[in-house]
């Protein structure tokens, strides 16, 4: 665990200050109590620089001043509010004037409706991620996050990536002014190396997964220990502007929640990130303790929340050989499994792992039903739908949403691929 000293913080607020011309920049936003342990539970201060607990290991979640939010926070005030993910500033970490927006979040909740008479869903809707900066849902995660470093004092950012991750923290690295140092893949796509150069990023690639880059991403630091590691759960922050979409569900769908989600899950931050919304909304008294049947999606060629789910497991162990055409679904192992396979089983859901050659069919019915360009990590959702429907375990009455996290132009050669289907 990193901390910076007052001299460093002092330093890093007034950089803020200036960039902002504001009189005054917190580091910490006005509701933040404090950071908790998801696994052994202890407390840690908001105000320096956290990465995990020091303790045991597991990811650090924020905790907010509930009392004070109940009273000042409520639905009704949300409208007119910014159409971006800021529209919820106090329940985020970081003060909205220190944001450096691109303007990420507030993505549209589309009906399906050819697609769900087919399936046998008139309430079949997709939440189409591909329209935040860069082209996915990890612009939402590394907008907040990079923010809160920055006001920290971190000036040289890093990440491991499979690829849109990269892509986001390399945008908003160059938004807020600091460096940033990517590890990928050898196999990643190339407009996702693309992207890092072009925001002027420092790349290097390796072969085999996300797991045998991370390991290079981690010896570097070892050597250059300015780096900030933005790895996912790696630091308590990513997971609040992922949160964000749960959120936007619930006003999105007139103040109720769906019944079903879809999530396709590699690292799990968005499944968890809405688990938690979904917890912090009955805090405040928005909802009660119903909840959506959350559905973990992963491919067949690396699934080891599926496999973990169906044998009972608590934690994934790690998966050998990962292979599939989703990148982002080549996460051998998630450091957040327990939180996921928790979310999976108190909301009654499920797990699915769907081939190859079922996220090309989906990417393909998809842009010839509803007109839209799903990643191959978005159609997966789709393919498992079809199968949940098949044997029953989603009902024609409900209330279903999938979730689509990337522009299927960040895969050309996955495109290639099921044009030729």
């Amino acid at each position: 665990m990193n901390i910076l000293t007052s001299k460093e913080k002092r330093q890093a607020v007034n950089c803020l200050t200036r960039c902002h011309c504001e009189e005054k920049m917190h580091a910490v936003a006005e509701y933040v109590d404090r950071l908790v342990c998801s696994g052994c539970g202890v407390a840690y201060a908001p105000e320096p620089l956290h990465t995990v607990c020091a303790k045991c290991g597991k990811p650090l979640l924020v905790s907010y001043r509930w009392e004070a939010l109940r009273e000042r926070f409520r639905p009704d005030q949300l409208a007119g509010q910014v159409r971006s993910l800021w529209r919820y500033a106090a329940l985020l970490p970081v003060p909205f004037a220190a944001s450096r927006t691109l303007g990420e979040g507030w993505t549209p909740l589309l009906p399906q409706p050819r697609l769900g008479r087919a399936l046998g869903l008139p309430k079949l809707y997709v939440k189409d991620e591909s329209l935040n900066p860069g082209g996915s849902f990890k612009a939402r995660g590394l907008a907040v996050a990079v923010a809160a470093a920055a006001l920290r004092g971190v000036r040289h950012v890093g990440v491991a990536s499979a690829g849109n991750a990269a892509g986001a923290l390399a945008l908003y690295a160059a938004r807020m002014g600091l460096q940033a140092t990517i590890f990928l893949p050898e196999a990643t796509p190339e407009p996702a190396v693309w992207e890092c150069q072009m925001a002027g990023a420092e790349v290097h690639r390796v072969p085999g997964t996300i797991a045998e880059a991370g390991a290079a991403f981690e010896a570097y630091r070892q050597e250059h220990p300015d780096i900030f590691s933005m790895a996912t759960l790696r630091e308590p922050y990513r997971l609040e502007g992922k949160k964000t979409m749960g959120y936007e569900l619930f006003e999105q769908l007139g103040g109720r929640l769906p019944d079903v989600i879809l999530y396709p899950t590699g690292g799990g931050t968005g499944l968890i990130g809405m688990w938690k919304a979904f917890e912090e909304m009955e805090t405040l008294g928005w909802i009660g303790a119903e909840r959506p049947r959350m559905v973990a999606v992963q491919a067949a060629g690396c699934a080891p929340i599926v496999r973990a789910f169906h044998e009972g497991q608590n934690t994934a162990p790690f998966w050998v050989n990962a292979q599939t055409i989703a990148a982002g679904l080549r996460v051998p192992k998630a450091l957040g499994d327990f939180l996921i396979l928790r979310a999976l089983r108190e909301s009654g859901g499920t797990a699915v792992a769907v081939e190859d050659t079922e996220m090309l069919q989906a990417m393909r019915r998809w842009a010839q039903t509803e007109g839209l360009l799903a990643a191959p990590e978005g159609a997966a959702t789709l393919a498992a739908l079809i199968r949940l429907r098949e044997t029953g375990w989603v009902h024609p009455n409900e209330t279903v949403v999938l979730f689509n996290t990337a522009t299927a132009h960040k895969y050309p050669d996955v495109l290639h691929q099921a044009l030729r289907l």
